[in-house]
């Protein structure tokens, strides 16, 4: 099955919630990286949460930007997502390897090392919004959940996971983001820590067959589920030969003339995804004709 987010409301829209499963996203982004299994799990973490926090936003146009900036081998992450489910993402070392954690899990928090997360939602407004916390553990999830309750003043649960196989492709990854309303009552936020607390791992309950409706349905026992939307969700650029030659106009004449100059050709990554786009010296020549 395809990855895809819901969006659902419970307990007479007390509570607000989005799961997803990412499984192909995540494996699109580590083939396009070649990344190693513990910097396959740190940014599909990221890449979960990226895609629930896009489609919370309203506009069109509306982009949000997940950094998390440590002192840790991985050398940070960055993960770009919109308002439609799209996203993508990558990592400073695709390569990094430690040794597991004392649960003999993938040492993503060792990865990742102390630093902070931003969160920065360009909604078209004259300046984007930026959020800033420190890492409480490196692990994603409970760093987001409280950059939600510090930054957003939005008391939430976050629960992430990628699960790999034995051959480093990605067998399992999805989350959920549960948050309270205002409004909600006590007892709404009560019985909602309590759920929340018996959560088993999030790999878990996907290796167990649960979708992103059922994920939900675990999540919010007990309370009355309405499912307002499901949306697909995939790993996407946006990046193309044409947008990479604007970029290259824009750092001016005397910079290209020194390209065109040296004779050869010029090879442009896109982070991203990790294309290369091939500029000949023909075309830096064509290229500087368009600059003013």
């Amino acid at each position: 099955m395809k990855d895809y987010i819901v969006r659902a409301i419970a307990a007479d829209s007390q509570i607000r919630a989005f799961a997803a499963v990412t499984t192909e996203t995540v494996e699109t982004a580590r083939q396009d990286h070649n990344t190693s299994p513990v910097a396959t799990a740190a940014l599909g973490r990221l890449l979960t949460a990226g895609t629930m926090m896009g489609v919370m936003m309203k506009g069109d146009k509306d982009i949000l930007t997940l950094q998390v900036k440590g002192d840790g081998p991985i050398q940070g992450i960055t993960v770009t997502a919109d308002s439609k489910g799209r996203v993508k993402g990558y990592v400073g070392n695709p390569e990094v390897i430690i040794p597991a954690n004392a649960k003999g899990k993938l040492d993503v928090s060792g990865a990742v090392g102390n630093g902070f997360l931003q969160v920065i939602k360009d909604m078209g407004l004259k300046e984007p919004y930026v959020g800033q916390v420190a890492l409480q553990t490196g692990e994603i999830a409970e760093d987001l959940t409280y950059y939600f309750a510090a930054s957003e003043q939005v008391p939430s649960a976050v629960g992430l996971g990628v699960l790999m196989n034995k051959d480093n492709t990605v067998r399992q990854a999805g989350g959920f983001i549960v948050q309270v309303m205002p409004f909600a009552e006590e007892a709404t936020i009560a019985k909602l820590e309590e759920n929340v607390q018996k959560i088993q791992s999030v790999t878990t309950l996907l290796e167990q067959g649960h979708t992103p409706e059922s994920l939900l349905e675990q999540v919010l026992d007990g309370f009355d589920i309405e499912i307002n939307d499901t949306i697909p969700t995939e790993f996407y650029c946006n990046c193309s030969k044409s947008r990479v030659e604007r970029a290259l106009i824009s750092i001016g004449r005397k910079e290209l003339n020194e390209l065109i100059q040296e004779g050869k050709d010029v090879e442009l990554n896109c982070h991203f995804c990790n294309q290369n786009y091939v500029f000949s010296v023909e075309e830096l020549k064509k290229i500087l004709r368009k600059c003013k």
